[in-house]
């Protein structure tokens, strides 16, 4: 039997199966403990306090776990790695997160484990209705802190360790942190994709996986010889002794590529002939996430994105806690450049203290700059968090979704007046930040040359610019054949937009999905594209499919493409 999923950690991995079917958060209960249904009636006044007390004493007991978790992995992996769980840590100092289950207790008069059962279900709602799905992911790691929480206050039994090829319909963080290499040989998930916190812990401990199987992981058996290719997304239980020897035979091959590729991480992105350098950057949404971007080879990061700190929570993020994280950041790239993305909302990315309020079309409707230049305030708190933070490091700024000059001289004003309310005060900050935008519209791609004298840099958008070009949504099964970033009307808006750039003397970078696909990177190159920016774990063979091309065989691919029909 074999099925297909997402590659979520590459490699080949051979084992016997170990079916992990944990229980929902906290409805599992050891013998004295509080039942769900009695967990589930309203408590007394006089019961607040006490299940108070409770919950605090299982954040304490849950930090102090996800600690010894966090030396761990640093010791085994890297303190980069280890951010993933430090991560984890900052939801239990999270306001919206603490304020909610203390709301559900003292005015909800509910006992901790409902109320962090109800906060963490809404949380990760919240997030799971975002179409972006790097963010979705986000909602595992919500849920991996609300089932240690629950568990810590129902005595629940630690899991046995995990062993052979985990099968799990979800694997989170936490886990993925505690797996052992060489104890475990692979993972299949039922949910999750490539972006999942777990995902990158995984790919740093060489612990191949494959994950949003769906309904499949069922159908596999405890004992089961399970094969886990995560290299093609491809899960084969019980093969044939001869399917078994040729995925061995794969394992080998690859892990000879795999040698070959981490020589060349300290190699520059430079073409075969040494005529053309390009930047390879990585795409993240968090400090958690620079662990893997380094370890991958990252020259800088392409793309910050930084709705996170928006969507999940009834309040707007103040300018200290942006701040806060924009800075651990750019002190993880250790003086690498960071762009950073200010805030898209709307479209996909729902912000509920925004209230955007309801829109028949919202990819095309009041989102993005659109929205950050209706709410200076809260578009001039950002650009403070941003500027202090840029004494940090090497920060750039990027406005999303720009369609005209005017849009990007409306906001350099606003950034204006930001950067001479800090010379006031005296604040420290990086006078000389760059400022770019992305070109993810047909207009500002079209129109490239009247936008490049404003700006230091363009980022193309492909995602967002493919989607509109070619009138596809990309999420509708019935459409989404006809959605393909090669197709000669994207590529010649991309080649417009490089042109545009370096005329005005300006670079450009791209850093939607297209920049991290092997068929697409020879063209790009050739289209004259500076910089790559995509999701980690694509950087080592994008190094390695630049580094063997000359510039003449690239040009002659973008000119074919340029001419398909």
């Amino acid at each position: 039997m074999e099925f297909k999923g997402v590659a979520a950690a590459a490699g080949i991995g051979i084992g016997r199966a170990m079916v992990v079917t944990p229980p929902p958060p906290g409805r599992a209960r050891p013998a004295g403990v509080v039942t769900p249904e009695a967990a589930e009636q309203a408590i007394s006044p006089a019961a607040v306090s006490q299940e108070l007390e409770r919950f605090w004493a299982a954040v304490a007991s849950v930090r102090a776990a996800l600690s010894r978790l966090h030396d761990e992995l640093a010791r085994t992996a890297g303190e980069e790695k280890a951010a993933i769980i430090e991560a984890q840590m900052m939801m239990l100092d999270d306001p919206a997160f603490v304020e909610g289950v203390r709301e559900a207790i003292t005015e909800g008069r509910k006992p901790a484990v409902q109320a962090v059962e109800e906060v963490v279900a809404g949380l990760a709602a919240s997030l799971e209705a975002v179409a972006d799905e790097y963010i979705r992911q986000r909602a595992v790691d919500v849920r991996d802190v609300g089932r240690q929480l629950i568990d810590a206050l129902t005595g629940a039994t630690p899991e046995e360790p995990l062993a052979g090829v985990v099968v799990t319909p979800e694997l989170t963080p936490s886990q993925a942190a505690a797996m052992e290499p060489g104890r475990v040989d692979g993972v299949v998930a039922g949910a999750g994709g490539a972006t999942a916190h777990a995902a990158f812990i995984l790919a740093a401990r060489g612990i191949p996986a494959v994950f949003g199987v769906g309904d499949h992981w069922a159908q596999v058996h405890n004992g089961d010889t399970v094969v886990v290719d995560g290299n093609r997304g491809l899960v084969a239980v019980n093969p044939s002794p001869q399917e078994l020897d040729a995925f061995r035979v794969e394992k080998a091959t690859w892990q000879a590529e795999q040698a070959a590729l981490a020589r060349l991480r300290e190699k520059p992105a430079e073409t075969a002939d040494g005529r053309r350098r390009v930047e390879l950057g990585a795409n993240i949404g968090g400090p958690a996430d620079v662990a893997a971007a380094l370890a991958a080879g990252a020259e800088g990061v392409g793309l910050f994105r930084t709705e996170f700190l928006f969507l999940d929570r009834p309040d707007l993020p103040s300018e200290e806690e942006q701040f806060q994280v924009y800075k651990a950041v750019l002190e993880g790239m250790g003086g690498r450049p960071v762009i950073i993305r200010t805030l898209d909302a709307g479209g996909d990315k729902p912000v509920p203290a925004l209230d955007l309020g309801p829109q028949a079309n919202p990819f095309l409707g009041y989102r993005a700059i659109r929205v950050c230049l209706n709410r200076t305030d809260v578009f001039a708190t950002q650009l403070r968090a941003l500027l202090r933070a840029s004494a940090y490091g090497r920060l750039l700024i990027m406005f999303p979704f720009i369609a005209t000059a005017a849009e990007v001289r409306q906001a350099k004003s606003v950034l204006a007046e930001v950067k001479s309310g800090l010379d006031r005060e005296g604040i420290p900050y990086d006078p000389h930040v760059q400022v770019g935008v992305m070109i993810e519209i047909p207009s500002a791609a079209v129109a490239a040359d009247l936008i490049a004298p404003e700006v230091d840099f363009f980022s193309i958008g492909s995602n967002d610019l493919t989607q509109y070009t070619l009138a596809v949504d990309r999420t509708n099964e019935k459409v989404a054949s006809y959605y393909d970033p090669l197709h000669p009307a994207v590529l010649r808006l991309c080649k417009n937009v490089i042109d545009a750039a370096h005329a005005a003397g300006i670079w450009a970078g791209m850093c939607g999905e297209m920049a991290g696909d092997p068929r697409a990177i020879p063209v790009l190159l050739g289209l004259g594209l500076d910089e790559f920016s995509m999701n980690p774990s694509l950087l080592p063979k994008a190094r390695e499919i630049i580094r063997r091309l000359t510039i003449d065989e690239a040009e002659a691919a973008a000119r074919a493409a340029l001419q398909q029909s």
